[in-house]
């Protein structure tokens, strides 16, 4: 089969060629010029050179595709509102027509969980509530530009399928395994490895390993529905008990420090302030977000798509670490 894939060159969209290679696929690979092709060193797939924002790049890309895996768009903390928007959303829309044009059969677009908003608080005593696919955007927008900017292309990708594209958008959790080349410095393996992280926040999300993600996005190219969601995911983890695995892999003491999740808020908007000048171990959009619990329920994609249970991840978490040790980030 004839496949692009849009972020190639990424933490997904890498993962996504290899495997597809290793299928037997003729993967197309679609990136910027100035884009690290590391990730794709010695696998026999063609280049595309070209960019979200320019259109005629993506028209010639998509000619005798068959299937468009989307998984490009600005990482959080990066890229100014603007470029955000640029790239996520209007590079979406661009690349959606560009499909249709080229009649693509089937599109599946890479969003995120951020995409659903954050969770409502459960009562005292009470278990947390698990976001699930029906679960609509709810948050200030200017405090999670990359959560609303995903949100936005999710609603590009329903205006396509409501003019006739078949378009499955799958929704992975946080991920952790090898390749996360992008995300280098502000990688939570990477911050305690280097000691850079004093302290955690009552808080919790879903981690899920990268290749489940893969499977994920092949099921949803074979088994998902037009304009349907699917949430890629793993397993709920508190943040402390995350960081206190991450410690004892890279064999460094984990912060012991417990702030609570108002203070941490306050500092959201005087980190936004610092960020330009000093290096946040965090994104400081992020900290906004702290005290929520952002669980997700992965019923939807276990059962429609036929994914078998999710790698442990603990296991996903000893791969970062490996890979993060020969990439010289550690």
């Amino acid at each position: 089969m004839n496949i692009l894939v849009t972020g190639s060159t990424g933490f997904i969209g890498a993962a996504l060629v290899r495997r597809l290679a290793q299928e037997g696929h003729a993967v197309r690979a679609f990136h910027r010029p100035t884009s690290s092709q590391r990730l794709l060193e010695g696998l026999e797939v063609e280049h595309v050179l070209g960019d979200l924002t320019q259109p005629e790049t993506l028209e010639k890309a998509m000619e005798g595709i068959e299937v468009v895996f989307h998984a490009a768009a600005a990482l959080s903390g990066r890229d100014d509102p603007g470029r955000l928007y640029a790239v996520t959303v209007e590079g979406t829309r661009a690349l959606l027509r560009a499909a249709r044009a080229a009649g693509v059969r089937r599109v599946v677009h890479t969003s995120s969980v951020a995409a659903l908003g954050v969770p409502e608080r459960a009562g005292k005593g009470q278990n947390p509530i698990l976001l699930d696919e029906n679960h609509s955007w709810n948050y200030r927008p200017e405090r999670w530009p990359y959560g609303y900017a995903k949100y936005l292309a999710e609603m590009e990708v329903q205006r396509a399928v409501a003019q006739g594209l078949d378009v499955v958008i799958v929704n992975p959790s946080v991920v952790y395994g090898s390749g996360d080349i992008y995300r280098q410095s502000r990688s939570l393996v990477v911050q305690i490895a280097h000691r850079r992280l004093p302290a955690v926040v009552d808080a919790g999300f879903n981690v899920v390993h990268i290749e489940d993600v893969v499977d994920g996005h092949l099921a949803a190219m074979e088994r998902g529905q037009c304009g349907e969601r699917y949430i890629l995911g793993g397993q709920n983890v508190m943040v402390h008990a995350l960081v206190k695995e991450i410690a004892r892999v890279v064999g460094s003491p984990a912060p012991m420090v417990v702030l609570p999740a108002w203070l941490v808020r306050r500092m959201a908007l005087p980190a936004r302030w610092l960020s330009p000048f000093i290096e946040m171990p965090v994104a400081p959009e992020t900290l906004y977000l702290a005290g929520y619990r952002f669980y997700v329920s992965t019923r939807k994609a276990l059962t429609q798509l036929g994914l078998p249970p999710p790698r442990p991840w603990q296991d996903a978490i000893c791969e970062a670490f490996e890979w993060f040790k020969e990439a010289g980030a550690i």
